[in-house]
């Protein structure tokens, strides 16, 4: 079992985007699986719908999977842009642990909108944020033990060779991917908004 280091306030103070990765692990491959069941287990979703599906790759499938976007992306990308991309995969995503892909079905999805007709097209939005959910409970605690990670978005573009490759059903639609690693370096830090454009209170 994962023991948080950190308060809550403290652990989502502390995730950030990290893109230079190393192939080593903190914890044990059955920590971060905890990690994912944890997730799995706690985050609300819409009616209890539990549309979410979460895949682990480690290993020998996570660098598959970034072989699968170099392959697809070359495909796509003159070589000048493809030369970045290639580069930013190898020190960035398939140089680290593992990655994390995000599913929502979208089967249970359907069922939700034939059920409550007048929320149809809420539906979908719901399961995203019930995946949105997953992603950052996920990420911090990655994070707070011990990873560096980053949400990365090559999707739909490499979904069907995705579900070929891992003999995922079709009614699957992939959301984000999380790759992730110890960290090689400190993120710079973000300028944010001031709170008085953001945080609003009325009493």
């Amino acid at each position: 079992m994962i023991n948080m280091k950190r308060t809550f306030k403290e652990a989502i103070r502390h995730r950030r985007s990290h893109y230079a990765l190393t192939d080593q692990s903190p914890i044990s491959d059955d920590e971060i699986l905890d990690i994912i069941n944890t997730a799995v287990l706690t985050v609300p979703s819409a009616n209890n719908s539990q549309t979410s599906r979460i895949v682990l790759l480690l290993g020998d499938q996570h660098r598959k999977l970034w072989d699968i976007v170099g392959e697809t992306f070359r495909r796509r990308l003159s070589p000048e842009k493809f030369i970045k991309l290639e580069e930013k995969i190898k020190k960035s995503f398939s140089s680290g642990y593992g990655t994390v892909l995000f599913f929502e079905d979208t089967s249970e999805v359907r069922k939700l909108q034939e059920k409550f007709p007048v929320y149809k097209e809420s539906y979908l939005k719901y399961s995203h944020h019930t995946n949105a959910i997953h992603q950052y409970a996920i990420w911090v605690m990655l994070e707070d033990a011990g990873f560096g990670a980053s949400l990365q978005h090559y999707n739909p573009v490499i979904d069907d060779e995705v579900k070929k490759n891992w003999n995922l059903p079709e009614d699957w639609e992939l959301i984000a991917e999380m790759p992730f690693g110890i960290s090689l370096e400190t993120p710079p830090v973000k300028t944010k908004l001031p709170l008085e454009k953001q945080v609003f209170k009325f009493s």
